[in-house]
């Protein structure tokens, strides 16, 4: 049986959690955690772990909803979590955690294995020639692009790009925050 995407607020607070005592989350990191779990889900398991669509914003994908529910801790680690509002009473309710053992599992492999990298280290690896922020980007400069969303066949069909050297040091000037991408 296979079940709906999850609500990207919801693979967020998942990843906090498990993040949490290894290091410190800003949005700017979550955001790109965030795609790169989705992508590794998407090419795993031919379904999408998060509803909704990333965008490409000049420090690489990011996921609209999710960003607007972090944005409020800036440039500073994430020391909350996303919460929904009740539709009839418009009062802030818990978003449910996800259940699904692939999605267990694949979060924190993501956590485990990119969890502790520099936000500087996340976009140059989002930014990885020929991956999906990439080439969506380079499109976007000859052609019409509609707020330059990243679909997921496009996730699915370049995911593989995203290459990093080992032992490499961050380059220099640290991205503290994301905004959305004007070429």
């Amino acid at each position: 049986m296979t079940s709906s995407p999850c609500d990207p607020r919801s693979i967020c607070n998942l990843m906090l959690d498990e993040a949490e005592g290894s290091g410190p989350i800003t949005n700017l990191a979550l955001q790109k955690l965030l795609y790169f779990a989705h992508g590794l889900f998407l090419v795993q398991t031919k379904r999408a772990l998060v509803s909704g669509y990333f965008e490409a914003w000049k420090h690489g994908p990011v996921h609209p909803s999710a960003y607007h529910a972090f944005k409020d801790s800036g440039s500073d680690p994430i020391a909350f979590r996303a919460t929904g509002r009740d539709p009839l009473t418009g009062r802030p309710r818990s978003i449910p955690a996800p259940t699904d053992p692939l999605v267990l599992t694949g979060v924190r492999r993501v956590i485990s294995t990119y969890g502790r990298m520099a936000p500087s280290r996340l976009v140059d690896l989002s930014h990885a020639k020929g991956a999906p922020w990439r080439f969506v980007v380079d499109e976007a400069r000859t052609s019409m692009a509609f707020g330059l969303r990243i679909p997921d066949n496009v996730i699915l069909d370049r995911f593989k790009y995203h290459k990093m050297s080992v032992g490499e040091l961050p380059g220099p000037g640290e991205p503290f925050e994301d905004a959305p991408f004007t070429p």
